[in-house]
């Protein structure tokens, strides 16, 4: 390509080497996007139909549910369209798309997960005024605010990134990132770092350390309160510490391993590339579906309604 000229089309190089095993790796792909899906919609429908569930707190893991399907939507159907494909291109719209859907629900991910150690904490550390704190209104907004966040941050990361001239077309990831596009420049990309690394503190470390502030703070809490107090309230915490924990863990990994060329350990920095995208949406609605026991026992008594109904047919 010549300099400065911009790139219609980006080509995926990772794929050309894994072209033997392609049809293995689409189908564990199509298994692992069809579970996602599943799960997610199984704790999305018993939420919405039991009124009993239809609380903060529950509304919350609806939206990390939400935000699971529409970050993967953003992910895997293109990766199993690649997997099959031979020349494994994707036009200079579609990339950018990609880019947008996927970053925000990273930053999303961390938004909600910011809200539900909040209404934790409004819970447990002031529980008479809980319900106050917590109104329709409020959680309301906090939802739309959760996925505006990400939406108004990732529009400025686009604005700076589509306008630069790009010497190159060859992306060496599963997906389009943004560094991935913004490394081809043919010009500096101070502005775009410094935008990156702001918004990375923004969105990354500002809310992981409201997170850990608050639920050592509930810890501290649970430590003046009875004993059986102190085991439900904790019941209901441990869900949101593991989805933190893990979505933590597979997030830095990723900003770790971006922006450095790791060489013979590719396989396992594009593993870490898209932990995030699969671990947390199929670990999610499982560990709430398991731990918390509401959400538990109505999932029971959905699927004995469901056979029930298919035994009588």
């Amino acid at each position: 390509m010549e300099n400065g000229n911009i790139s219609s089309d980006f080509y995926f190089t990772v794929f050309k080497e894994q072209n033997q095993f392609r049809y293995f790796f689409f189908m564990i792909s199509l298994l692992v996007y069809l579970s996602i899906i599943f799960f997610n919609a199984i704790i999305l429908s018993v939420v919405f139909k039991e009124k009993s569930l239809h609380e903060p707190m529950y509304f919350l893991i609806c939206c990390l549910c939400i935000n699971a399907l529409y970050g993967t939507a953003g992910f895997f159907p293109r990766l199993l369209i690649d997997f099959l494909s031979d020349t494994h291109k994707i036009s200079r719209q579609a990339c950018f798309t990609q880019i947008f859907v996927i970053y925000t629900y990273a930053i999303s991910e961390y938004t909600i997960l910011t809200l539900m150690s909040f209404d934790r904490h409004a819970a447990i550390c002031h529980p008479l005024k809980y319900h106050n704190i917590m109104t329709p209104k409020v959680t309301s907004v906090c939802i739309a605010f959760a996925f505006l966040y990400g939406i108004f941050y990732m529009g400025l990361v686009i604005f700076f990134s589509v306008r630069l001239p790009l010497c190159g077309n060859e992306i060496e990831r599963l997906y389009c990132s943004n560094w991935s596009v913004v490394r081809l420049s043919c010009v500096p990309t101070t502005s775009n770092n410094i935008l990156g690394y702001f918004i990375t503190i923004t969105t990354v470390f500002a809310p992981a350390s409201f997170i850990v502030f608050t639920y050592v703070r509930i810890l501290i809490i649970c430590q003046k309160m009875s004993s059986e107090y102190r085991g439900k309230a904790l019941q209901t915490c441990v869900p949101h510490i593991v989805a933190f924990v893990n979505y933590s863990v597979a997030s830095f990994c990723d900003i770790a391993l971006s922006r450095h060329d790791l060489g013979k350990y590719q396989v396992v920095a594009l593993v870490f590339s898209v932990e995030f995208l699969v671990i947390p949406p199929i670990l999610n609605p499982l560990i709430y579906g398991l731990n918390l026991p509401d959400i538990r026992r109505k999932i029971l008594c959905f699927f004995h309604l469901s056979k029930i109904g298919l035994a009588s047919v």
